[in-house]
């Protein structure tokens, strides 16, 4: 998974991707944070993904640092250039985009191997808190994988309420 997304097309050719794997103890600190997280800012998602990924006996971590690929004129991400992008600090959209191609590659050799998965914000945003890829890394998704009878990360409450 993490191959296929390392080789996956990215924008001028620039890889900014980080990847983790977690399993065992690792994957109970995520869902501890998660917990943390959902009660903080009172998300039930956060919460019921906290205990969802407890069945994974593995976890998919791939992020992306914030940077810019030097374009002169493109707009994408709200500003005029990327220079200008940087002096804001905003997110330059190509990085959000190639993390996308990437996440899509990686669930397809989960998908083709019969791996229940499933892309989980939640799990990539507690990650990148907790820095599980490093400091650089600004946007993460986390892909809890599953050989069981069912896949246990679809048919979840879909609100706490």
């Amino acid at each position: 998974m993490c191959l296929a997304a390392r080789t996956a097309p990215k924008a001028r050719g620039l890889d900014f991707l980080e990847f983790a794997i977690l399993k065992g103890d690792e994957i109970l600190k995520l869902s501890a944070k998660m917990k943390e997280i959902g009660e903080r800012e009172d998300n039930y998602t956060f919460r019921r993904d906290s205990e969802n990924i407890k069945k994974a006996p593995l976890i998919v971590l791939i992020g992306t640092k914030k940077q810019t690929i030097g374009l002169k004129y493109c707009s994408y991400c709200g500003f005029a250039n990327c220079a200008e992008n940087e002096k804001a600090g905003a997110t330059c959209a190509y990085n959000t985009g190639d993390l996308g191609i990437a996440i899509g590659s990686a669930v397809s050799v989960a998908i083709d191997r019969r791996v229940d998965n499933r892309v989980m914000y939640s799990v990539g945003r507690a990650a990148v808190d907790m820095r599980l890829m490093g400091k650089d890394v600004a946007i993460a998704y986390g892909i809890p994988l599953s050989a069981t009878a069912k896949n246990p990360f679809f048919d979840r409450p879909a609100s706490g309420g």
